[in-house]
């Protein structure tokens, strides 16, 4: 029953994924078919975003109350109705009411799935769950592109993905009894862990703190803020850096950054296998430590393959972070606030997700994209100190004092 659920879990994965890249693949014709100013794409990825946060926040309340598989049944439902509203939007406003139910289906299925996996499975299945996430990103702009160059119409794109989507809503609804059975008979992988490489406050004493106030939580918030920041800013800067800096043309710019996300997608199946035999900790800290290289390849004035060569580095070391650092939340601080404190850490990355990488262009924009560069080498590092804070937090006891 287990295997069949992870299935089903990594089939949502991939639903996960696919419209997360769609408006940007689209932006451009939905733009002339509707008249809209070319800043309204960016409006509409600011209220998905912030609709994602809002429903990661109290994501912990909800899987307690309804649990994994309902919340996770009606939050697919909520993202296909809002895919199907895009193709029937006959104008921006309706694009924005779909953003809502689009950006709250989203985050609470994203925090859901992430901390039911940390729970029930092995470390492995987190980072090839997060490949399969690359898969459907990179499926959506294909299935998109598609349809757009067969006949310029970015609404069937969006209507054959909201029908994927309404498939695995079927999908989730017959298997919702398999969620508690599952529950009951699987054993709890943090547990198989060894005993000196991590960290379970399960004590009465801890039982009672709100989650914050847990030692700890606030680096690891902080750790999944600079990530998703680095992660995001490459996506949305770095073509611009490769040709206002390194002086590439914008086709091979462009080609050159994808090949980061396949660093970051390619990483993430290979850390799947790794995990067998090295711990999340140890795979956190060798990534953090790779991208740290590639960011410090892309400053130094070295010929242009060597910006390939930075971009390839930074995804291969960000490949193991995000999925490491979300398998290791039961382990560091307890089963208890797990929920809670998975929702508190994905509202935190789409923070980073959302309002870096703005900051980025606001900066650039008054200096130089030269900036670029030495930002990601500021953020990866500011995650890395905060990271090997927390490490060293977690190996002392008595854990028990709130963070101030």
């Amino acid at each position: 029953m287990a295997i069949y659920l992870l299935l089903i879990i990594y089939l949502a994965f991939i639903s996960l994924g696919l419209p997360d890249s769609l408006l940007g693949a689209a932006w451009p014709v939905i733009q002339s078919d509707l008249g809209a100013p070319i800043e309204t794409g960016g409006i509409l990825f600011m209220l998905i975003a912030s609709g994602t946060i809002i429903s990661s926040l109290v994501s912990g309340k909800l899987l307690k109350l309804f649990g994994t598989g309902k919340v996770t049944f009606v939050s697919v439902l909520m993202t296909a109705v809002a895919l199907l509203g895009f193709y029937f939007a006959p104008s921006v406003i309706w694009l924005i009411i779909c953003t809502i139910p689009l950006g709250l289906g989203a985050g609470a299925v994203d925090a859901g799935l992430n901390d039911y996996v940390a729970m029930h499975y092995k470390a492995h299945h987190m980072s090839w769950l997060h490949c399969f996430w690359g898969v459907g990103a990179s499926l959506g702009p294909m299935i998109m592109a598609l349809f757009i160059s067969a006949d310029n119409s970015w609404r069937i794109g969006y209507l054959v993905i909201a029908g994927i989507q309404f498939a695995l809503v079927l999908i989730l609804f017959f298997s919702l009894p398999l969620w508690s059975k599952v529950n009951q008979n699987s054993n709890n992988s943090v547990q198989e862990q060894n005993e000196d490489e991590i960290y379970q406050p399960e004590d009465d004493a801890v039982k009672k703190l709100k989650p914050t106030q847990i030692k700890g939580v606030k680096l690891a918030l902080i750790s999944f803020l600079f990530y998703c920041g680095v992660e995001a800013t490459v996506n949305l800067w770095g073509s611009s850096f490769l040709v206002g800096v390194k002086g590439l043309d914008a086709a091979t710019a462009a080609g050159w950054v994808s090949m980061y996300f396949a660093g970051i997608t390619i990483g993430r199946l290979i850390t799947g296998f790794i995990t067998f035999k090295i711990t999340n900790r140890t795979l956190i800290r060798a990534g953090q430590m790779t991208a740290l290289i590639g960011a410090i390849i892309l400053i130094l004035p070295l010929p242009d393959l060597f910006s390939l060569a930075g971009f390839i580095i930074i995804g291969l070391g960000l490949a193991p972070i995000f999925p490491c650092m979300l398998h290791e939340t039961p382990a560091r601080f307890g089963k208890k606030h797990s929920q809670t404190i998975m929702g508190y850490q994905m509202a935190v990355a789409y923070t980073g997700t959302t309002f870096i990488p703005p900051v980025i262009g606001f900066v650039a924009s008054h200096t130089t994209l030269g900036v670029f560069s030495i930002c990601l080498l500021i953020f990866i590092t500011a995650m890395f100190l905060s990271s090997e804070k927390l490490n060293s937090l977690l190996k002392k006891k008595p854990l028990l004092e709130t963070q101030k």
